[in-house]
């Protein structure tokens, strides 16, 4: 008995690979690629309002400024006393022997008053032809010749002792007494701890515009939240109890020996 036998084939069909939704349906990339964009422009946005917002918070512009101050009295410790004074000579040589036996007299009445050598100081000695000028008996002017020489030397005391100095700087009549052409210049006074009281004032001023803001926004209700900005103004160093005004580079006076410190301070906060 002879039977026929068929073989049966698998066949697979090859679909193309595409992405499909739960639903069975092809979910498209574009679709994606849109949601993507959509969602990162919504972050940027919202980074970017952020950002703004703070800086309109935080901006100089913004906020409270206040303006504190502080002031004080002190005294001065160190006296500068400067004097000048001259000779004349036929020759170069005499000049320079009489200016020379002026600074030894000059230098023994200081020393005589109580101002110790360490305490002077004389400069090197300038000098400067002296010419006259020639003229006929119509007054025109003929010629010049040389009638001498002219020396100048200056002294400076410097010292601690300031009533010492302040003394004698007001009674140089024995000078004058032993014909020597003295100049004396106004004593300068100057305060060897004065970087020391300008940070001082410099906290005092600080500290008097963070009170000021602070009653200021005690009053609406409101609270500082960060220091923006801070602004140092100059110093302004005057006499006491002188009707001084202020420099806008600052002031900085040596004429007298009892002075008044004077510094600002601007604060700019941010308030809630």
């Amino acid at each position: 008995m002879y039977g026929n036998t068929y073989g049966t084939e698998n066949v697979t069909e090859k679909t193309p690979d595409t992405q499909k939704t739960s639903f069975g349906k092809p979910f498209s990339t574009s679709i994606v690629v849109a949601l993507i964009a959509g969602i990162s422009a919504i972050i940027c946005v919202s980074i970017f309002s952020g950002n703004f917002a703070k800086y309109k918070k935080y901006s100089s512009g913004s906020g409270i400024t206040v303006t504190g101050s502080a002031s004080c009295d002190f005294e001065s410790d160190l006296i500068v006393w400067r004097g000048s004074f001259s000779a004349y000579g036929t020759t170069p040589k005499s000049a320079y022997k009489s200016i020379k036996n002026d600074a030894d007299v000059i230098k023994k009445y200081l020393t005589d008053n109580g101002i110790s050598e360490s305490e002077l100081s004389f400069s090197s000695v300038s000098i400067s032809q002296r010419w006259v000028t020639q003229y006929n008996d119509e007054g025109e002017r003929i010629g010049e010749y040389l009638d001498g020489y002219d020396l100048y030397q200056s002294v400076t005391v410097t010292s601690e002792d300031i009533d010492k100095v302040d003394s004698v700087s007001r009674d140089i009549t024995k000078l004058i007494e032993a014909n020597i052409e003295f100049e004396s210049d106004s004593p300068e006074y100057y305060y060897t701890k004065l970087d020391e009281l300008k940070l001082d004032l410099i906290a005092q001023a600080t500290e008097n515009a963070k009170t000021r803001a602070d009653i200021i926004v005690n009053g609406t209700n409101a609270h500082t939240t960060r220091l923006l900005s801070a602004n140092l103004g100059v110093f302004q160093i005057t006499a006491q109890n002188s009707d001084s005004e202020y420099s806008y580079g600052g002031a900085f006076d040596t004429s007298s020996r009892n002075k008044t410190a004077t510094i600002t301070v601007k604060l700019n906060y941010a308030t809630d």
